[in-house]
This record gives structure tokens, sequence and C-alpha cells, in this order.
């Protein structure tokens, strides 16, 4: 292992972001070693912060921000001052990248946009997060993970017509876009190696629920039919005598064949021979399992349908997801010390590099904790550079 090397030492980023999108990109860049200086609101800071309604140093430093902001230094600048605006300039004069998630032109109408910081720094990297895109009928309107899933189709599917459409419980839009924006930052990292020169990087909400579905897309673009995983005929959830498990019915030869010998019920795949006759006959299919997994307990269970090969999992709590020993070797779990709230555990990197494994160099920040470091920081690169 490289001692004490990260892959984005010397990277300095200028984070703007707030709530998860754009803050899950910046912790794992900050995670991948680089230096992410968080602008914050004097006195409000992220709207994370205000999770609880509250402004104790409590409640602000809550456990939502604190999931999100490992890592970073956070400065509480007025960017609309004439002090706080040149302060930020200045930053950008010392920085590699400059990531927001605001509604598009938000960061122009401050005056922080690509063109105005490619000119205090022609190596500048401009990374943002929106909710539909810098342009087009939807440009301006108010990102927001639920938003996303119910205008790309994701929300539209459900496991069977008969279940209510809902909303997906975990912000699945927010962590993808995220992470599609740490993609095109280091992309552009790499091509102004060869360059140069920065440039502006843009995901949205929208296009990585859209990229997402790459699968759904070809299937309805090619064939216009809905390819919807969740409603395979041999795929289910189902309850036993103690809980519940999933079985995927797929990737094998004669899946309903295997799934009936560790029920051990009578062969059905004679009768139910294709994926097409079994879609058409899936409530009775369907049935005839619930009606034996219900006799038995999950370890039962899947113990015999592992015998047979078949993907099968217990449907457990978060709880009991984090407690599982697995989770503990994947190093997935950080326990911290925090100043104000004390003992957290932080979910990690699911990124696991041989020479540079993640670690929590900073807790998450106080409002404004560096705001004096940071700055005196600057003034002594400017004087610096000003002498030479």
């Amino acid at each position: 292992m490289s001692e004490n090397i990260m892959p984005l030492d010397g990277i300095r980023v200028i984070d703007f972001t707030q709530v998860m999108l754009g803050p899950c990109a910046t912790q794992t860049l900050g995670d991948f070693g680089a230096d992410v200086i968080k602008i914050e609101r004097p006195g409000a800071g992220d709207l994370s912060r205000g999770f609880y309604g509250q402004r104790t140093e409590e409640a602000m430093n809550n456990a939502v921000f604190a999931s999100l902001n490992r890592n970073k230094r956070s400065v509480e600048i007025d960017t609309k001052s004439t002090e706080g605006h040149q302060h930020v300039l200045d930053l950008v004069k010392t920085a590699d990248v400059v990531v927001d998630n605001f509604r598009a032109g938000v960061m122009d109408r401050l005056g922080f946009g690509y063109e105005a910081l490619s000119k205090v720094n022609p190596r500048i990297i401009c990374a943002s997060g929106t909710g539909f895109g810098s342009t087009g009928p939807y440009a301006h309107k108010g990102g927001q993970d639920v938003l996303a899933q119910a205008m790309t189709g994701v929300m539209e599917k459900t496991q069977d017509p008969s279940i209510p459409k809902s909303i997906y419980p975990t912000t699945l839009c927010d962590y993808s876009a995220g992470m599609h924006l740490v993609q095109g930052v280091l992309a552009a990292l790499l091509m102004r190696e060869k360059t140069g020169r920065g440039q502006k990087v843009e995901v949205s909400l929208y296009d990585s629920m859209i990229a997402m579905q790459m699968q759904e897309a070809a299937q309805w673009s090619k064939h216009g039919e809905v390819l919807n995983w969740a409603a395979m005929p041999l795929t289910g959830v189902f309850d036993t005598s103690d809980g519940a498990i999933v079985i995927v019915g797929a990737f094998k030869a004669n899946p309903l064949q295997d799934i009936c010998t560790a029920l051990e019920i009578e062969d059905l795949s004679p009768d139910y021979p294709t994926l097409d006759i079994q879609r058409r006959n899936k409530p009775y299919l369907q049935k005839r399992f619930r009606e034996a997994i219900a006799g038995n307990t999950c370890e039962h269970w899947l113990q015999r349908l592992e015998a047979q090969d078949l993907l099968c999992a217990p449907v457990r709590s978060l709880g009991e997801a984090l407690a599982d020993p697995q989770t503990k070797i994947n190093g997935m779990l950080h326990s911290i010390e925090h100043p104000v709230i004390g003992d957290i555990t932080l979910a990690g990197s699911p990124v696991h590099l041989s020479e540079a494994p993640v670690s929590i160099r900073r807790h998450p920040p106080r409002l404004g904790e560096h705001t004096q470091e940071v700055l005196q920081e600057l003034a002594a690169l400017l004087s610096h550079e000003a002498a030479e």
C-alpha cells in the first residue's frame, strides 16, 4: 500500500452543493483525497443542516448531514456580498473543480458560471448536477429525486398491476446522478492532463434515470415492449412462517422445474414450458409458490433453494443488513467521534482501492468550522504568488 498517498491528493474542490446529489459526489471526491472546501450560507448552511427545522448546533450537525459531508472543510461566505464574491473568485484561482447542484442558471446569476470562472482560471472544471438539464422545457423546473422517478418511467412500473404505484423509498436518483457527476469530474481531470484546459461537466437526475433503464429503453424502442424485471413470472417476494424471502427464477435452463423441486411440489414445467406461457399464468404459479413457502421457515427454504442453485435471499431490514458480518468484512461502516453529536457510524465507500483505502480524515464539519483556516491559507497563497 502506498503510504498516505491518495488518488486525488493535490486536487482542490470548491463545493457549493446541498442536500444529496451534489454532496454525495463531493464526499466521494474527498474520500479519494481531494481537499473539498464547502461553501455554506452564513447562519444556515447546507439545506440538510435544517433537517429537523431547528438552529441548535446539535440539530445542524444531524446524522443526515453527517452522512454526506465527511472529508470536507466548511467555510461560511456570503457570496452576494462584494467581499464574499471576491473570496470565491480567489479560491477558484487555487482550485481544480467547482461543483454545484443548483437549478440551471443559478451559478451564472451568482457570477460563478463556467464562462466567468474559466477567465479567472482556464484550468477550472465546473461540474453541475441539475434536475432536468441546463436547456429544454424543464431546465428551470425544480429537480428532486421523487420527481425524476415519476417523469422517467421508474415509478410507473410495479411488480404487479394490482399494486399501487409508489415512491421508491431510497434516494435512487440522487445517488446515481451523484456518482455520474463523479465520473464526469474524473474524466475531465484526465482530459485536462492532455489539453491543459478545464471544461464544463453536466449531469441531471432525469438523464441518470433514463441511463439506468438502458435495457428497458432498448427493448421498448426495438419491440414496443415494457421490460419489467420485477414482474417476471418466476420472481417474487414470498412470506415464510417467520419472515420473507425473495426468489429470482432466471439464468437456468429450466428454473420452474428447479423451483418446484426445491418447494417439494409437482413439476409444473411440462404444462408451462415457455416464458410467454409462464407470464400468462403468473398468478397461478405464484399462488402455488406462496402456498408451499408459507408452511416453513426462511432458513428451511433458503437451504432448499440454494441446493438447486437458485438465486434467493432473505428480505431484511436495514438494521439487520448493517449488523451482518459481510457488511463489516467489506469495510462498509466507519465509526467516528463527532465533536458535536458524539459517536456516529457512517456508511463507507463501495469503491475499494488496494493502494488507497478510504478513511475519514475529517469529521463532517460544523458550520463555518474552517472559515478562518481556509481564508488565512488563501491570503498566504495569494501573497506568495504576488511576491513572485
